[in-house]
């Protein structure tokens, strides 16, 4: 972890206490606001940040070892959590979060909001297959978007689509195609990325029930016949790729009016994976002593190290027999 302190401060509008304001390579700018509240005492890197630049570790969570050794992660009771006008001491964690959004809400310090963690979705792609997005560009580079009359623009039929030897995509080599004017006479030079083929897949399951519709996406009395889809089956990778796009897209057709469900898909199946066999691995001191896997981290050398000690150790596999699930975790039986 490397890290800088600004010199500034931001004040806890509940403690009335400074906060150091530091600039931090492990918080990303693009999780939330890019500016986090450290609770090192309860989360592994604020923990080894602080370790780090000697910074405090107030233990507000209770249920773990010594805080000051190891962050503690699980639930429990507030404790060091109380202030002149809210007292959160006792209560359990999401108990505790939703009186002190409420709290903030009132006196107009804060409000409840939910961010969606989102990977960038890629849509151009420089290649000839995919559909072609219906805009040009002027000279000026103005885009001009193509007229409904237009649409759908096509890919050109062509004996080679090689790669065009330059940044721009195998399209940009179709003179022909690349070049056209509008009904105003205007030379245009059409774009020529291509979008990946999900600004179809996305709305599929629609356009199966009315194929041949060639003026409208789908009609909408076989639309509220059989819409939503009853069950989509699908891998787990699809949580962030076809399945999430595919919602998004439904979404803006519903507040195109085009379909009558805010949902696409009533019910989700995943279906398994095959997977390799579960191997345990436990650490060893020099001694032969086992150390907790939340002591252990990696050194500056590479290999792995007791957080307290420095001391170096080694990985063993285990047997599942001698282990016990404990929470989300496994424990030796003994």
């Amino acid at each position: 972890k490397t890290g800088l302190f600004t010199g500034g401060y931001a004040v806890n509008p509940l403690t009335k206490n400074k906060i150091p304001i530091w600039v931090a390579d492990y918080v990303l700018a693009s999780y939330g606001t890019g500016a986090i509240m450290a609770v090192p005492a309860h989360d592994e890197r604020d923990h080894e940040f602080a370790k780090k630049f000697s910074l405090p570790i107030t233990e507000v969570v209770s249920g773990g070892d010594d805080v000051q050794e190891a962050a503690y992660t699980g639930d429990g009771k507030l404790v060091n959590s109380a202030s002149e006008e809210l007292d959160l001491n006792g209560m359990e964690v999401e108990a505790a979060k939703a009186k002190t959004t409420a709290y903030l809400q009132d006196k107009g310090l804060g409000e409840a909001k939910v961010n969606y963690k989102l990977r960038d979705w890629l849509f151009s792609r420089q290649r000839y297959w995919g559909e072609p997005f219906p805009i040009s560009f002027l000279d000026d580079g103005t885009a001009v978007a193509a007229s409904l009359d237009e649409l759908p623009v096509a890919l050109p039929e062509v004996e080679s689509y090689q790669p065009s030897g330059t940044t721009e995509g195998p399209l940009s080599t179709i003179s022909e195609w690349v070049n056209h004017q509008d009904e105003q006479g205007r030379a245009l030079r059409r774009e020529t990325n291509t979008m990946p083929q999900w600004a179809g897949s996305c709305w599929y399951y629609l356009r199966f029930l009315d194929p041949e519709n060639p003026g409208a996406p789908i009609d909408k009395k076989i639309e509220e016949y059989w819409m939503p889809v009853d069950l989509y089956c699908g891998g787990a990778e699809h949580a962030v790729l076809h399945l999430l796009y595919a919602r998004f897209w439904h979404k803006v057709l519903y507040d195109c009016g085009v379909v009558h469900t805010k949902e696409p898909f009533q019910r989700l199946v995943n279906q398994g994976l095959i997977l390799g066999p579960v191997e345990h691995t436990a650490y060893k001191d020099a001694d032969g002593g086992y150390v907790s896997a939340k002591f252990v981290t990696e050194g500056p050398d590479g290999g792995m190290v007791d957080k307290r000690s420095k001391a170096a150790v080694t990985a063993a596999a285990v047997r599942e027999e001698e282990l016990v699930k404990k929470g989300e975790a496994f424990a030796l039986k003994s």
